[in-house]
């Protein structure tokens, strides 16, 4: 018996072929002429396999005619044309067996619409309905392209530590890991005293793998650095997790020009796969969630992606004639409203702004010959606003080595990252994009709490 899943099964190609079927029941329906209609799906696509079992199944009456949705079966049968409107193929059973029934006075994922609030309380079923089986299945084709791209750009992918000594952005949004009994931790001067910890320092949940991902940069040319970052930050907005995924490219010898080309290329490569690999679920998500999803990502697909420094894009703020909820001043960072405003109404697509205030941005930036801007960029695309963050990195030690004692960092603790300009420093360059962001994107959906399979927020960490 040929083992085939449910999105073969539903390929005209295969009428005729005896096969077996695993997965879980969506619906049952009793036909009065002696048979029934199971609707099948086992994860592998969007769409259903219909099942038609006839009453000489010998466990028809006692089996079949008692099926609830969610309960798990296996089915032997021919592949057959289909007569129903809307689906190529149905299977007829020829052996039907109950894995696991799902009883219908518990099982909370009946035949109903459910709102995204109810289902992040049940996370571990969530994945069994249209919508998040479908976020699941982009979740996959855009992390194989990303891994993909880079690797047929000559990169080579670095797994960075999860726990470090190092806050690279400097910001203090850290989660501290220690082994230390927080009720009676060891004192020294009447502080806690780390060096009876188990690293013998502070060490912390990584907020980004970049400063790693640099050091294998100086070496190998090309590389990047792709799994969880962690942030302490108190933000309970549809925009922000405390742990998401990150995927992070450090070059040699890329200057900022060449770090824009790179990302535009790349995110243009994760919209390319995406619409042409997962088209049934993007249409789900056109027709269920944003009737402008897909003309909006072709539309980024194929537009030349617009680049204006900061400056340029204050002044444009500054006479758009609204009142934002955030002042817009020079010197002040760019909130989401800002920014969908810029890539949304003002340039309807994509833009790229570059060269933002030092004072604004972290210490490893490269500082511009002005003295009041820094070699940064950010990727605005509509409907998201900012998808990538990147820069040049400053290779100079001594102007790097100023940035950290501007930011009241201890130039001690990342003595080995100066050492990295003091050792045949290059220009280098690289950027941020966030997996979750990038689903809210592609998806239409809003809330990044949806786009990620167990989300932590604060006050939750369930699973």
């Amino acid at each position: 018996m040929e083992l085939m899943r449910v999105v073969e099964a539903r390929r005209p190609e295969n009428v005729g072929r005896v096969v077996r079927i695993r997965g879980w029941v969506r619906t049952r329906r009793d036909s009065k002429a002696g048979f029934s209609f199971i609707e099948v799906n086992d994860g592998s696509c969007l769409g259903n396999l219909q099942i038609l079992a006839p009453v000489n199944l010998p466990n028809y009456e006692s089996i079949v005619k008692h099926l609830h949705t969610g309960a798990s079966i296996v089915v032997d049968g021919t592949i057959q044309a289909s007569p129903a409107k809307g689906q190529a193929t149905e299977l007829v059973a020829q052996r039907l067996e109950l894995l696991g029934d799902a009883d219908p006075t518990l099982y909370p994922l009946q035949k109903k619409n459910h709102t995204y609030e109810f289902l992040r309380t049940i996370a571990h079923l969530r994945p069994r309905t249209n919508t998040f089986g479908a976020v699941t299945r982009i979740r996959h084709r855009v992390s194989l392209s990303i891994h993909q791209f880079f690797h047929e750009n000559g990169f080579y992918y670095i797994h960075t530590p999860i726990i470090t000594a190092s806050d690279c952005e400097g910001a203090g949004a850290l989660f501290r890991v220690t082994t230390l009994d927080p009720a009676r931790p060891p004192l020294r001067d009447g502080q806690v005293d780390y060096t009876q910890d188990f690293f013998g320092k502070p060490t912390y949940l990584t907020v980004s793998g970049q400063l790693q991902a640099e050091a294998y940069a100086c070496a190998l040319g090309k590389v990047y650095t792709f799994g969880p970052t962690f942030r302490a930050e108190n933000s309970n907005t549809t925009r922000h997790l405390a742990e998401f995924w990150m995927v992070e490219p450090e070059m040699a010898f890329y200057e900022l020009a060449d770090n824009m080309d790179l990302a535009e290329a790349f995110l243009k490569r994760i919209l390319r796969d995406v619409l042409q690999e997962c088209a049934e679920d993007m249409r789900f998500f056109q027709e269920r969630v944003d009737p402008n999803l897909l003309q909006r990502l072709e539309q980024v697909l194929q537009t030349p992606f617009r680049r204006i420094s900061y400056s340029e894009a204050i002044d444009i703020l500054a006479r758009a004639g609204r009142v934002w909820e955030f002042p817009v001043a020079w010197g002040k960072d760019l909130q989401s409203e800002h920014e969908r405003y810029l890539a949304e109404e003002y340039f309807r697509g994509p833009v790229i702004l570059y060269d933002y205030p030092r004072s604004i941005k972290p210490f490893y930036m490269r500082v511009n010959d002005d003295g009041r801007t820094v070699r940064a960029m950010d990727v605005l695309v509509p409907g998201v606003g900012e998808i990538i963050g990147g820069s040049q990195r400053e290779e100079r030690a001594d102007v790097l080595e100023q940035r950290m004692r501007e930011q009241g960092l201890d130039v001690e603790a990342y003595r080995w990252y100066l050492e990295l300009r003091q050792f045949g420093s290059v220009p280098h360059s690289g950027f941020g994009l966030g997996l979750e962001r990038t689903l809210l994107f592609l998806t239409g959906l809003t809330n990044i709490r949806d786009v990620i399979p167990f989300p932590r927020y604060p006050g939750h960490a369930e699973y």
